[in-house]
Order: C-alpha cells, then structure tokens, then sequence
C-alpha cells in the first residue's frame, strides 16, 4: 500500500474513480447495501466527499468569475479551491487512504499487481517450510480487514502445494478480525478469491475463526463470509461478534469511538482491558488460537491476575453456546 500512497493526487483521482465504476457495475455495492448498508456507505464516503469537493469548489469559480467577469479566473479559482480542499482536509478525512485501499482492491481483482502475486508465493512457502520444520506448535495466519482476503489467498496457494497442511505437524490456524473478505468477494469478477473460499474453507487441518464488531463500520457484522459470496456454507468461520469499547478503558473508548478508522484498526491494536479479543494474546501469547477462539471469555479465562498461564482445558466442541458456532441468516 505504500506505493500506492506514493503516487500524485492527478493519478489517485481519475484511477479511484474507475475503482468506484468497476465496483458499481461489477455488483459489489449492490452486494454491501444488501449485507450490510453501513458497508454501502463507507463505500460511497470517499466519492461523495470529492463531490460535495467539486460543488463547493465549483460555487467559489463561481463566485470569482461573477466578481471579476473573466471565466478564466473563475476557472483557475474553482481548480485552486479544489486544490485546498482535498489536501487541506485529508489528514482528517482519510480521503487519500480510501482511494488508495479501493484502487488496489480492483487491482487485486483484476489479477494486475505482479509484486503483490510474488509476496502472497512467497508468504504461501513460508507457510509450508515452516509445516515442514515441525519446530512450532501452531501456524498461525492473522488478517485484519483486506489483510483478511491477502490471508486467506495466501493460505490457498499453499494448501494447493500441501495439502495436508495442519492434518500432520503444527495446527494451523486462521484469524480474520474486521474482515474485508465480502468487500472483495461480492464483486462479480471476483472468482479467484471464492475458489479460495471454497478451498480454504473445507481444508480439512485448519481451524478458522471470524471476528466482527457492530462498532466497526469497515466490517461484515454477522455475515458468513462463505455464505454470503454464495458458496455452500462449510460450518467455517467459526463466527465471533466483539465489542471495541470492551477492550479499551472508558476514557480511551470515548477518544476514539468517532475516529472510525482508528475503531477499525483496534483489531490491531493493544487493548486496555481484558477481552474475548485481544490481538496481542493471539500472536504472542501461549494459548493456541483454537482454544481462545472457542472460549467464552478468549485467552483472558486462562491468564491468572498475575500473567501466569493457567492450565485450563478447553470444553468439548459440542459444549459450546451458540455464540460461537457458525453464523446462520
């Protein structure tokens, strides 16, 4: 994403706006209005922001050509307010980063980022080596929203080479938290990542566990993923609904619950207090993935109030609420 964010404003502009026509036309966003109209209207937010851009901007060339009776210097002035208003307020707006996330989204949909096919091959033969070594107890894949469709692509290409991956050796073990996995696969052109999904959601060594938020704008609340791209439900993802402000200490909550994209990113961020979701616990902590994801309180059941590890079993599958088990519509 970095190279992306390199790139000039004259560049982001026209090719973000081909992001939003190939979305429209390819059915995506008929696809968020239908599972999630919250979804719809992140969608919409940035190309509604540069129009509200356009109209103020056009009134002010207006208004100048009107004072000074010269279209020309109208012109130059609408072009200047529009200037000062897409860079003036992008700090706050994330307008930049929204274009950029959906200008690589059709890219990855597309097939056209070289760079990126070469880091999931190479992501995908770390995966095996690291099976193959045996030095682990658990592989684990962590995606966090798009990072959740470059997660399970990556795991995809290398349950195609081993297929028996996590059926012999370490557990294997996906996470996805704030999933952007429908904003993707409700694209119509989006076939590779459902065959993906099928894949990845069958393999038969992998454990796989989906994390939602209501406070979340940027995720699927309640949504199979499988399902929902239109795939014959698996009974994978289990699927978890959290919530933000019950990882973060009032305080902290009441600063960032109107940053939606600083909410969004809490899936990667260090919480304030003990939760069902902790990201930390997940990629540092001692207790497997499987066993936080299938517990009613995650990982914190199991921490004693002085950090140390408590030797706690895991009930039988069968035992748990139906809050944990795959979401059904």
């Amino acid at each position: 994403m970095a190279g992306y964010a390199d790139r000039p404003t004259w560049w982001r502009l026209p090719i973000g706006l081909l992001a939003f026509i190939d979305f429209v036309v390819g059915g995506a966003l008929w696809g968020y209005a239908r599972t999630s109209w919250r979804y719809a209207l992140f969608f919409l937010y940035p190309y509604l922001l540069l129009l509200m851009m356009v109209l103020i901007s056009c009134y002010a060339g207006e208004l100048a050509a009107r004072a000074t009776g010269s279209i020309a210097i109208g012109i130059a002035a609408a072009v200047l307010a529009f200037i000062l208003l897409y860079l003036g307020t992008k700090r706050w707006t994330y307008v930049s980063i929204a274009l950029d996330d959906w200008i690589f989204s059709r890219r990855y949909i597309r097939g056209r980022d070289p760079e990126l096919e070469r880091r999931l091959d190479a992501v995908a033969e770390e995966i095996i080596a690291a099976d193959r070594a045996g030095a682990v107890d658990e592989i684990l894949l962590l995606g966090h929203s798009l990072g959740a469709v470059l997660a399970v692509d990556a795991l995809d290409r290398a349950l195609q080479r081993k297929p028996d991956l996590g059926s012999r050796g370490p557990r294997l073990a996906l996470v996805t938290a704030g999933s952007s996995i429908l904003k993707i696969g409700l694209h119509r052109a989006a076939g590779r990542l459902r065959d993906a999904l099928v894949r990845v959601s069958r393999a038969p060594g992998l454990f796989w566990v989906d994390y939602q938020a209501l406070a979340d704008v940027m995720n699927f609340y309640r949504t199979d993923p499988v399902r929902e791209c239109g795939l014959q439900p698996t009974g994978r993802p289990i699927i978890r609904s959290v919530r933000i402000r019950h990882m973060l200490q009032p305080a902290s909550y009441r600063r960032v619950r109107r940053n939606l994209y600083r909410v969004h990113c809490q899936f990667v961020s260090g919480n304030d207090r003990r939760a069902v979701y902790d990201y930390f616990m997940f990629v540092c902590g001692p207790v497997a993935a499987e066993q936080q994801a299938r517990s009613p309180e995650g990982a914190a059941s199991q921490i004693g109030d002085n950090g140390s590890l408590l030797q706690a079993v895991a009930p039988a599958a069968d035992a748990y609420p139906s809050s944990l088990r795959p979401a059904a519509r």
